[in-house]
This record gives structure tokens, sequence and C-alpha cells, in this order.
């Protein structure tokens, strides 16, 4: 059952708000201390605090109540608190606000306002320890990830590349193809050195080739070697890419470019581990784990008569789908800390600008961004105009048109709202989570 902590010197606000909240089904706990207050605070799990704000008669200077206000959040720095007191000093209560007070009601309360408060809030700390719970658990299994396998170093925090990292530790065990597509910059490469960290064949070697960057009358002496005058200007023998990669991994990246007549060649070699050099007749054996990687829709080449179909299927084995950073928002932030390396700090606009922006180069592009503003910053403090990038408006975020408040225009909405968040929310475009969220950005407690 929910639980609500009433301390009031008053035995009669106890009785009231217990009657109150009954009729909602909430448990009420009362003291009439601060002392008694956080001793039940201690013992009991409690799920939201109304307190009053002054526990003398002979004294209207709230001082007592703002005591037990910073105890209570020394104690329990999540707990939502809602302030009760006749005496109303608006100044005050925007302070209590951004130190971290859910609500500011004055006596006598309106019973329909408090009960919708504090109905919201326990409502809200129960989807937040939900939230906490899955957070929780999300962190745990990046863990036990990062434990068993060897990530090499990446950096993510988002549920898509966890699945994506899963899937790759768990197929690199098998000595098949893998076929990793996603657009340019999202890290491709990366996950193919992922799954030769955790193969059989990690102790091999890494080859990269990049086949798009290959000269069509080239690629036949780039993947498989080239024997003395096998063409004009091929004065020494040379091993190619499948030799080099000969018990490790090769990596073709963007292989949707890579002529037919490689297409053709390079399904030889997967079906029988056997190839010529250029000007050879010798017949050399290799073994390598393939990876190949594209952002190209391969299916379409398939129908246009670009890439071969047999080919395709012979790569596709398992295909792992790596997302763009749009729509993986939690590794943006991550991301961008790692590669500024605590060498500067990202103001609370710049990380709005950072998650709002849409990111077409995807982590490539973040991390030129951040290499530019680490330059372009003064002090080591990184704002929205070192990045290149618009300050994002709240249409982009909640659908409303105006600019995203900053913390003195927040700071005047909690006044002329007398602390009540929903309030303020209201009158700022936003809703209640929104501005709490943009309230941490901005450094004022939620």
């Amino acid at each position: 059952m929910r639980t609500i902590l009433v301390i009031d010197d008053n035995p009669s606000v106890a009785t009231a708000l217990d009657v109150l909240f009954s009729l909602r089904d909430i448990r009420t706990l009362a003291a009439t201390s601060p002392d008694e207050g956080l001793e039940l605070l201690r013992r009991e799990r409690v799920d939201l605090v109304v307190q009053d704000m002054n526990f003398h008669a002979d004294t209207t200077s709230g001082d007592e109540g703002v005591a037990l206000f910073r105890e209570i959040r020394a104690l329990k720095p999540d707990l939502p608190v809602i302030l009760l007191t006749a005496w109303t000093h608006l100044e005050t209560a925007v302070d209590l606000v951004k130190a971290g007070a859910a609500d500011y009601l004055a006596k006598p309360w309106d019973d329909r306002k408090l009960l919708a408060s504090a109905e919201n809030l326990l409502e809200l700390a129960e989807a937040t320890g939900v939230v906490g719970r899955v957070q929780q658990q999300r962190r745990e299994a990046r863990r036990l990830l990062a434990e068993r396998h060897d990530l090499r170093g990446i950096v993510y925090a988002s549920d898509a590349m966890q699945r994506v990292l899963e899937l790759a530790c768990q197929v690199a065990r098998a000595d098949v193809p893998v076929l990793v597509t996603g657009p340019n910059g999202a890290g491709k490469e990366r996950i193919a050195e992922i799954i030769q960290a955790n193969s059989s064949v990690r102790g091999g070697p890494f080859v990269a080739v990049n086949c798009g960057a290959l000269p069509s009358e080239l690629v036949e002496a780039e993947l498989f070697g080239v024997e003395p005058g096998a063409y004009t200007g091929a004065g020494k023998a040379r091993e190619g890419r499948f030799e080099a990669a000969d018990g490790g991994t090769l990596f073709l990246d963007e292989i949707g470019n890579l002529p037919l007549a490689g297409q053709i060649k390079l399904l030889r070699v997967i079906e029988t581990g056997q190839f010529e050099r250029l000007g050879s007749n010798r017949t050399r054996q290799v073994k390598v784990r393939l990876v190949s990687a594209t952002n190209a829709d391969l299916p379409a080449m398939i129908r246009s008569g670009t890439f071969r179909e047999d080919l395709y299927y012979r790569l596709n084995v398992i295909q792992l789908a790596v997302p763009p950073l749009a729509a993986r928002n939690d590794d943006i932030l991550p991301l961008a800390e790692s590669f500024l390396g605590g060498r500067a700090r990202l103001t609370g606009e710049a990380k709005v600008a950072l998650e709002a922006h849409g990111w077409p180069g995807n982590v490539r592009e973040l991390r030129n961004t951040l290499q530019r503003a680490e330059l372009l910053c003064r002090d080591g403090v990184i704002a929205p105009g070192d990045l290149g990038l618009p300050v994002p408006t709240t249409r982009s975020l909640n659908g409303a048109s105006d600019q995203e408040p900053d913390r003195a225009t927040i700071e005047a909405a909690l006044a002329r709202a007398a602390g009540v968040v929903s309030q303020a929310a209201a009158e700022l475009g936003l809703s209640r989570q929104a501005l709490y969220r943009r309230m941490e950005r901005v450094g004022l407690k939620a």
C-alpha cells in the first residue's frame, strides 16, 4: 500500500489528512515533531512526505521546516516532499523548490489540489522506481556482457546496441560469415572487431579492406595477391588480403561496391577457401573468418543485376543490423563524454543540442563535432555555439513552438506558480516530466 508520512505539530492536521488520503486507499503515518518524523522515516517504507514548515506557534520564520526538509533530503534524496504552511514567503518557496521540494501548498489547503498533487507524485515515484529498477537491470546486463566478452572498449548505453553486441558475441563463436548492415559512420567495423575478439581466431590477424576504395582493375590483385609480371608495373610478388588474414578475420567493408568480376572470385574463396594469385596458376588455401559490411540495399542491387544473389546468401548467413545514432539516443552523451576524455565539459544546453540533432553522419559525425568544439570552446566549457548545432526548441522536444526555457525563465514560472511544478509546466507549455528534465539540465533540483 502507498504510504504518506505527515509531519505536523498539530494532531488535527494529521487526522484530517488521514481521512483525506484514506479516500484514495493511501496509508498515513503521523509525526508531531521533526525528530519523530525522521525516526519514522528511518524505520518505515514511505512514498511521500507532507511536512509543515512551522513547528512553534510563536514563530513564523519557517527555519524549523527548512531544517527538517534538508534532513529529509539528506536521508532520502529521491523522496518527494510536499510543504504545507500558513506562512507564505514566495522567495523561500522558490528556494525550496530549487532544493528539491516537489510541491508547496498554503494552509488552509485545497483538498482537491492536495490530493491531485499527492497522487501525481506517488504515481511519478512509482514510475520512477520501475524505471530505476529497469535501468539497474540494464546496467547489470551491460556489466555482465563486458565481463564475459571482449567488447573492444565500445561505449554505449542503449538497449539497441546491447542487443547488437549480445548477438555479435553469440555468433562470434560460430565459424560462419557475418554481414553487418547499417549507415556509414555507425560503427560497423567496431562490430567486426568485436566478432574477431570473441571468436576462435581471436589470436589471428584482423585485416580490413574498403571495397569501395579499390579500383576495379586492381580488386583481384588486392584481394588475392599478384605474381611478378602479371601486369605492367607488377615487379614483385605480393600477397593479397586473403593471405594476410589467414588464420584470422577478413573484414570486407562496403561489399556492395565490389565489381561483379570480384564477386565471382570471392564466391569461390568462400566456398572452398582456395584461390590463385593474379598471374599464377598455383592454387593456395587459406582459412579466414569473413565479416562483410554494407550501407547499401543488397536485395535491391540483386534485382538490378549489380550484386550476385548466390554471393549475398553466402555472406548473409548471420546479419547484424547496427542502428543509426539517431535511433539510439541514449548513446549520444556517453559517446560525447568519451570523445572529450575529461578535457572539456558540456553545458546543459550543449547536451540538449547534441541529443536533439539528427546525426546523419552517425558516430563519426559526433566525434568530429566534439573535436571541433573542443578546439573552439573557452575555458574548457562547450556551449551549443561551439558545436555548430542549433539550440532545439520545445517544438522539437514537446510539440510547443517557444524556445526551450532557460534557468531564469523556469525560476520565474515557478515563482509565479508558488513552486507548483505542474502549474509552472503548464505555463511553459511543457509536461510535468519534461519540466523536471529541463530543470535537471539547467541545474535546478527536481
